[in-house]
């Protein structure tokens, strides 16, 4: 693996780390934030607490979208094929 390659794959991995942080705050902020209360306050979306609703699943579908966007976009194919030596 080139020296170039590793720093690509060390850029990635800081992505995906930044993924998976913004994920779990988008998640506590939302379970915590209105799930915080007592059920019989709670207000109600497609028959789901809205907590909820907002964490799993509106989190699920904006984590799905941002992924594909990182991927697509700042994400490099790297082959990790050894490369012969020309004889």
């Amino acid at each position: 693996m080139k020296k170039q390659d590793v720093k690509i794959a060390n850029r990635e991995a800081w992505i995906g780390l930044g993924l998976v942080v913004f994920n779990f705050v988008w998640w506590f902020a939302f379970a915590y934030g209105l799930g915080n209360r007592q059920p019989d306050q709670y207000t109600y979306i497609l028959g789901l607490p809205a907590w909820f609703f907002y964490s799993c699943v509106l989190g699920f579908i904006v984590m799905a979208i941002l992924v594909t966007i990182v991927v697509k976009k700042f994400f490099v194919a790297i082959s990790f094929d050894e490369e012969k030596d020309a004889e």
